[in-house]
């Protein structure tokens, strides 16, 4: 996807979500930016459900990580709101998702943003005020 697309509904956010997933591979990171509420969490529904997970995806906003491993590659989906400084992200394992061979989802990202590979794929979600929908835009 290259530039701005607008989506109007969460079930737009989450195919969009399903075709990146497709593409993805062992070691790859999303890193997900935007406002409170700019779908985020439905983003990365999406993309677990893209990689064949049948799992119930919530935010991991107050446990922090949670992971789904019945997919056709295991996830490990971060919310980096609440982490108060860098040894925190240290201390969950950090270094050990990132090596695992699987795909790491971070909400948030730009909250401990030199902590992320140089390989990972940058996306910002922001309402779109006129239409009421979302735009999703993958920044790097």
């Amino acid at each position: 996807m290259n530039g701005k697309q607008l989506v109007a509904t969460v079930e737009d956010t989450h195919r969009v979500a399903k075709a990146l997933a497709a593409d993805l591979q062992a070691g790859d990171v999303i890193a997900l930016t935007g406002a409170l509420g700019a779908g985020k969490t439905h983003f990365s529904k999406g993309l677990v459900a893209g990689l064949g997970s049948g799992s119930t995806v919530t935010s991991p906003t107050f446990g922090i990580v949670h992971e789904y491993s019945d997919g056709r590659l295991p996830v490990a989906h971060f919310d980096f709101y609440r982490l108060e400084s860098e040894e925190e992200l240290l201390e969950l394992g950090w270094d050990d998702y990132l090596d695992r061979g699987g795909v790491v989802i971070v909400e948030w990202a730009d909250r401990f943003a030199t902590f992320l590979p140089s390989h990972a794929q940058w996306w910002q979600l922001q309402h779109d005020e006129e239409s009421g929908g979302r735009l999703l835009e993958r920044v790097s």
